[in-house]
This record gives structure tokens, sequence and C-alpha cells, in this order.
């Protein structure tokens, strides 16, 4: 029987002995360290690290968390064990703009993005064909102010049934609500289509060419109550002219957006993102 592979994500309050605590009883029990990353954060003095390993078949899940506990415990770490031989499952939310999700699959497809797509989910009709060529559930469920809460209740529970580890919206135009943000912190990702902080809202490659900015750009980001604020992942901007369209702007940042929200998707599940209060630590 071949090795197992894993991911130990773990951090706590820095001090001497993390490192050596932890990588003494993978080798105990057989494990080969094959990447490790490690951070400290020097203002909040948290330290972060992220260890991709494998372990003999004979080492399940639960008996290597069983001996790291001590480890755990005695640094007060919160650690996070991930099966690696797992494929994580995602919720792909949509609107009418599926150009994003469109490169997800591709990404998917190819074997660039390990992860599997347990269902779409529509306020629109519009991706119902996609989801058939794809085989792939499609929910269409229509948003209004009467309609939202069930509509969420309806996405928490699509989440259970299915396993999702994480709900990706791509180009979904809807504000989730302040209990679904908290709910699903940390396995909510957006990608928005500006370089946050700036232009939010409507239309923000128009107010970006009102402006006339030099670099337009996408973010992704975790999902929380404030609107847009989110942990930031990933980020790419591309330079522009004034001789570019309103339209032309919207073309290029459809490109920016499709590969910034994959990107971020790709290192969400291959665990490489750690939280850090309103920022985030990423092992690319």
């Amino acid at each position: 029987m071949s090795d197992r592979s894993f991911v130990l994500n773990l951090s706590c309050e820095d001090r001497p002995g993390i490192v050596a605590a932890i990588t003494a009883e993978l080798a105990d029990l057989g494990g080969n360290i094959a990447e490790s990353n490690q951070f400290w954060d020097r203002q909040t003095n948290r330290f972060f690290m992220r260890i991709a390993f494998t372990a003999p078949a004979a080492a399940t899940r639960g008996e290597i968390e069983r001996r790291l506990k001590p480890a755990i415990d005695r640094f007060a770490m919160q650690a996070a064990l991930t099966d690696t031989g797992t494929k994580p499952r995602i919720v792909v939310m949509v609107s009418k703009f599926d150009h994003a999700m469109l490169h997800l699959f591709y990404q998917i497809r190819v074997g660039w993005l390990d992860a599997e797509v347990a269902a779409i989910v529509s306020n629109h009709p519009d991706s119902a064909r996609t989801a058939e060529i794809e085989g792939l559930p499609f929910h269409h469920w229509p948003v209004t102010k009467d309609t939202k809460t069930q509509q969420e209740e309806k996405l928490l529970a699509l989440v259970n049934e299915t396993g999702a580890d994480l709900v990706v919206l791509a180009r979904y135009m809807q504000v989730l609500s302040d209990k679904l943000s908290n709910r699903l912190y940390g396995r909510i990702i957006n990608i928005h289509h500006s370089f946050l902080p700036s232009f939010k809202g409507a239309k923000p490659y128009h107010q970006a060419h009102e402006r006339g900015v030099k670099l337009i750009g996408a973010t992704a980001h975790y999902v929380t109550p404030d609107l847009d604020e989110g942990p930031i992942i990933e980020q790419e901007t591309e330079r522009v002219t004034h001789a570019l369209s309103p339209e032309d702007f919207v073309a290029v940042g459809r490109d920016i957006e499709s590969r910034v929200l994959a990107r971020a998707v790709k290192l969400h599940v291959e665990r490489r993102v750690m939280l850090n209060g309103h920022k985030t630590v990423v092992f690319a």
C-alpha cells in the first residue's frame, strides 16, 4: 500500500520549540515532510505553519491526530489536519456573467485545480445549459426581499448535503446576509471586479474609466458581513490607457477576474491560506 498524503495547518502564540515538537512527532510515526512553510507575525506574536507530509498507509488520520495532540495542547495551537486523498468539494454560485465559473471548470478539467464541483446555484436560469453539459446539479433559486432568507437556508442545507468544503461566488451578484456570512466564515470566496478597496459597488470599471486610472484589477477575498472588506486572498492588476473604452476595461477585467478567482480557489483547497485577523497568511 502506498503512503497517504496530508496537510497540517497550525497557528499559536510564537515561542521556541513549536516546529521541533511537531516535526519530531511526524518523524516518530514514519512521516516524511514534503513541504514546510512558516511565518511569524511580529505585530501580534502569532506563528503560522503549513506542513505537507506523507505517512505510512497504516497511519490513519485519527492516529496522526492522537499523536500530535500533546504538542498541540502544550502550545495551545489551533490546528487542522487534511487528508489530501479526498478531493475538496465546491458549490459555485453565479448570476448572469459566467466567465469566472467557466474558467474554474476548465482548470478542474485539465487537472490544475484538484477539486470537484458539487452543484451550481444561481438566481438566474442562464447557466442551466452549462450545468447540463458539465453533468452537474443546477439550482435556480431567484432572490427577492421575501425569499432571501429561505434561499440562504436552502444553500446551507445544500452545503451540508453535498459535504461542500467551499462556496465560490463566481460573479454572484447578490449580497449575502450577515447570518450566512458568519455561518460560513472562511468557507466563502468572492471575486470582486475591482482592485479593492477602490471602486466598490456597481459598475466599478466605468468608475475607473471616469477617473482615468492606469491600472485596473480584481480581488478575491473571503466573504464577511462587511461588504467587500473580507480578508484578501489574491489580487492582480493590468495596465490600461486613455485610449480604451469602458467596454475594453470590462473585457480586460473579465480575464483578470477569472484568473484571480481560480488562483484563490486553488490556494484555499490546497490549504495554503490561513486567516490572521482581518488579513490572510498565504503560503504560495
